[in-house]
């Protein structure tokens, strides 16, 4: 069995539970996918699957892909994306589907995404400097400061924090509670956010480092009291 699925970020909402506890929740598509090809660790040195979201129709693929779909025998699809497979699990074979029901109610999962893009920043926004004083009058509010010293080493040192492009990057949430499966829309229900604007392609993975889930301890009675 594989440990992931790709899904599409449909948006957020809230979900109750009886005693009117509100969870803030994002709802994704999770599959259908179907496997395009398994890795073998005679092959490829490695085990795993690449999968492809199944849309509403096959995408439109240039001759190398769709020769890659047509010794599959399954349709273009718009979206691929490698999944390793659970330690000691069988491999499914090419063709066959995966859908959200390798995830339960209270799992916990890590979802892989690109974060929105917020273009060029200054050092304030982008890496939470604090900037100079507002007042007596400071010529100095946003900007960096000094950026090393000019006799030695007479250069920027590598690493330095500085205005810069921000966000747009591959970005993995851990530890995300599953609060609600629905099998037959393929819908997910994880608590908090995810990464990207809806309609922003993902993918939900069983939790690398898993936190253990908290279950209320009824208190025993003391010895010598009724």
């Amino acid at each position: 069995m594989v440990n992931g699925i790709i899904g599409r970020k449909v948006g957020m909402t809230q979900v109750f539970d009886a005693d009117g506890t509100v969870h803030p929740a994002t709802v994704i598509k999770a599959g259908p996918c179907v496997v395009v090809q398994a890795k073998t660790a005679q092959g490829d040195g490695y085990e795993a699957v690449q999968l492809g979201l199944v849309e509403g129709q096959p995408a439109k693929v240039g001759k190398p892909l769709a020769g890659h779909y047509k010794k599959a025998g399954v349709p273009p699809t718009r979206v691929r994306r490698e999944v390793k497979l659970a330690a000691g699990a069988e491999a499914p074979k090419v063709g066959d589907q995966v859908l959200a029901s390798i995830f339960n109610v209270g799992e916990r999962v890590d979802i892989v995404g690109h974060g929105r893009g917020k273009g060029f920043q200054g050092v304030m926004k982008r890496h939470h400097f604090g900037g100079g004083a507002s007042t007596h009058g400071s010529m100095f509010h946003r900007a960096p400061g000094s950026i090393g010293a000019s006799s030695f080493p007479s250069r920027v040192v590598k690493g330095m924090r500085m205005g810069g492009r921000m966000g747009g990057q591959q970005t993995t949430v851990h530890n995300l509670k599953v609060l609600k499966v629905d099998l037959e829309n393929n819908l997910l229900l994880v608590e908090g956010g995810i990464p990207g604007a809806p309609t922003a392609y993902v993918v939900i993975r069983k939790a690398i480092k898993a936190k253990r889930i908290k279950v209320a301890q009824v208190e025993k009675p003391k010895k010598g009291k009724k």
